[in-house]
């Protein structure tokens, strides 16, 4: 048995293709198995025994498979295979189990199956870092309101969220950039922007102390292009009077991923600083003329907590959950504000927003904005080529812009006022699939 149904266990494309090449294996076997009375009582144990070592692999994948258990079916039809096994072995017993019913039995059992594997609807998608935590906090809590859909994000960076959409190769995009122009028209098809919630890049540092320190956007600027070198400069010193600053050497950190941070980032620092906008620009990826790259918004947080007297940029959730210092930083009116789910709120409430969505938000007016906000985005094509996935992904949208927001400012992220919420809700019904 080991050699003759076991090797079919190996991943086929997926959990539902899994459950149901395994359970087509195990039921082709199942209707060839010659009863006790024509191969013996002890021969007949050894064929059990063996259908039950093959459960117990079977029902140890199901469990490490822990993303998948959502949905108790799956659960369910490993009840009734066991039961299978169990009603052909007292039925063999007692001579009542002849070979139509256990095929009717087997039939059964098998439409069953095939309903399960198929009720379960897997939607990819990749991308920003930036949302992440969010996004993972909506796939667990939208698994319980419709159990028959598991999302499998990959948090590859918004860049390659936008190769992947435009490649077709995932379901939905994610970035915290919006598509320029010329990689819109080189779309396959027309892609939407679905704008989420609004957070905050903070400046994050690892000195001595954790003293409190205020930047602006020049002085940022100057350490990113490499001209401002060590930490007791004078234009830091100038902004951060009775701080104790050290006589080190600034060690730069920036993404060395295609990312929406650094897009928001790279915007801010064009918009206060001619110098940066000219040699450097802003892009998700940029030529950096100074510092070390860590990969995704986790790579940057590590890396500024490993290395001492360093600097980075990260969005703020993750500054929060790794406990890092993190500078308040004055804005276009000149004041000088933490980050925080008020002070993003006042910047996303300053921005306008065009028809497609596609909009920026730094470097906004107000005493009370935070200078270094952004919103995140979902891509996803307005024609939806599976009709079946392309439902479910609506319904997830128009979800997650209804009672997904209420969960936004649990992780410091803004959630979109009401009337661009309603615009988006509107956008969303223009999905065809």
């Amino acid at each position: 048995m080991g050699s003759r149904i076991t090797p079919h266990l190996r991943p086929v494309g997926g959990f539902a293709a899994e459950c149901a090449a395994a359970t087509t294996h195990f039921l082709a076997w199942v209707l060839t198995l010659p009863g006790a009375a024509l191969i013996g009582a002890a021969a007949y144990s050894r064929r059990i025994s063996e259908l039950r070592r093959f459960f117990r692999l079977y029902t140890h994948r199901l469990t490490a498979r822990s993303q998948c258990l959502t949905n108790s079916r799956h659960r369910i039809v490993t009840v009734k295979l066991l039961t299978l096994v169990r009603a052909l072995r007292h039925g063999d017993r007692t001579m009542k189990l002849h070979s139509l019913s256990r095929k009717l039995l087997a039939a059964l059992l098998l439409s069953g199956v095939a309903a399960t594997a198929s009720a379960q609807q897997t939607i990819n998608g990749a991308g920003a870092t930036f949302p992440y935590p969010i996004y993972s906090k909506w796939f667990d809590a939208y698994a319980k309101v419709d159990p028959s859909v598991r999302f499998n994000y990959q948090s590859i960076g918004s860049g390659g969220g936008q190769k992947q959409i435009m490649a077709q190769t995932v379901d939905f995009g994610a970035s915290d950039g919006p598509m320029s122009d010329d990689n819109l028209s080189k779309a396959p098809g027309k892609l939407l922007h679905i704008p989420t919630v609004a957070g905050a890049v903070v400046i994050t540092y690892n000195l001595e102390g954790n003293p409190a320190l205020k930047l602006d956007g020049e002085t940022i600027a100057g350490i990113y292009l490499g001209t401002i070198k060590k930490w007791n400069d004078p234009k830091i010193a100038a902004l951060n009077s009775g701080a104790k600053l050290p006589d080190e050497e600034i060690v730069v950190v920036h993404r060395s991923d295609g990312s929406g941070t650094t897009f928001i980032f790279t915007d801010y620092l064009s918009k206060v600083s001619a110098d940066w906008k000219s040699k450097v620009g802003n892009n998700t990826s940029v030529s950096w003329p100074a510092g070390l790259g860590g990969k995704g918004n986790e790579g940057v947080a590590g890396q500024v907590k490993q290395t001492p007297n360093s600097i980075g940029y990260v969005e703020l959730i993750y500054a929060i959950q790794n406990k890092m210092t993190y500078a308040d930083l004055k804005n276009a009116d000149g004041q000088v504000v933490k980050a925080t789910l008020d002070s993003v709120t006042a910047a996303l409430a300053t921005a306008t927003v065009p028809d497609d969505f596609r909009f920026s938000m730094t470097n906004a007016s107000g005493k009370d904005s935070y200078p270094i906000a952004g919103v995140t985005w979902l891509l996803v094509y307005q024609q939806q080529q599976d009709a079946t996935k392309g439902k479910k992904l609506v319904e997830f949208l128009k979800w997650a812009e209804k009672d997904g927001e209420k969960m936004a400012k649990d992780l410091d992220y803004a959630p979109l006022p009401d009337k661009l919420r309603e615009r988006v809700l509107q956008r969303i019904s223009e999905i065809k699939y």
